[in-house]
């Protein structure tokens, strides 16, 4: 059974997820977080659930009995919709299992004053409908707009923000009609944060932005009070690896990190 000094494991096709990673350590700064990106198989957004799950079964036993985390936080949309409920139904009892979609669902649901809600997000995220089922049961009055953005993860994940070409792609899929008159758009994937700036330049602070980020950190220690696993003492410093080593890559980490980190490589079995 999991113990409080015990550190939380957060796992991502490739950096998106250190931005959960970040606000996570903001939050809670006592916790040690030991991250994973899967960068051999990036990006997980073309990839077909199947496969997904098998990847995100691989990196949460890594996390688990390798690295004995006391829960694991799913910081890929993509992963989120093809592997939540498989993961946490096959560790049902024994460690919290978290995804990035149910919170922003929730926080979407309870702001009364919108009426119209973007999504967008990859083709495997939208594909699964995900948003768009919890969106409908919870509130079925809620209007809602769904857009694939297949460009934008790998773009990010290059580099390519904050400049004119991030510019031109980003005002590209935000004319397009399926997104006229929304009231709140979705970033449904975590690399998204990083270009959270230029959406709302783009809409110039008028539509509410919603990212997993401080919502799922809230989420966490909230369960994790409710469960006696919350650290009281600084226990560790944060471990960051990637299937995959570039050293470019690890530039790009840290700016999505925020601060200074050192990647080590672990190889997952399917990465072999």
């Amino acid at each position: 059974m999991p113990h409080t000094h015990h550190p939380i494991g957060v796992f991502d096709s490739g950096i998106g997820g250190l931005t959960v990673a970040h606000a996570i350590s903001r939050l809670l700064p006592n916790e040690q977080i030991i991250y994973f990106g899967d960068t051999a198989h990036l990006p997980y957004g073309d990839k077909s659930k199947d496969l997904i799950k098998r990847y995100s079964l691989e990196i949460t036993d890594f996390l688990l009995h390798q690295k004995r985390c006391k829960c694991i936080v799913i910081a890929c949309n993509t992963a989120s919709a093809a592997a939540y409920e498989y993961l946490r139904d096959t560790h049902k009892g024994n460690v919290p299992i978290f995804n990035v979609i149910d919170p922003i669902i929730e926080s979407v649901v309870a702001d009364d004053s919108i009426r119209h809600v973007g999504i967008i997000a990859t083709k495997t995220t939208i594909l699964s409908g995900v948003y768009q089922e919890k969106l409908s049961r919870r509130k079925p009055g809620l209007k809602y707009s769904a857009l694939p953005t297949p460009l934008l993860a790998p773009m990010i994940e290059e580099g390519f923000y904050n400049n004119n070409i991030s510019q031109t792609v980003i005002h590209n899929y935000l004319e397009q009609p399926e997104l006229e008159d929304i009231d709140a758009l979705i970033l449904g994937c975590t690399h998204y944060v990083m270009i959270k700036k230029e959406i709302n330049d783009f809409y110039k602070g008028k539509v509410k932005l919603f990212d997993s980020t401080d919502i799922v950190a809230t989420k966490l220690k909230d369960i994790l009070e409710k469960e006696h696993l919350l650290s009281e003492n600084q226990v560790g410093k944060n471990l960051f690896y990637v299937s995959d080593y570039t050293e470019s890559f690890e530039q790009s980490a840290k700016a999505f990190y925020g601060e200074s980190l050192a990647l080590e490589q672990q190889k997952i079995s399917s990465s072999k």
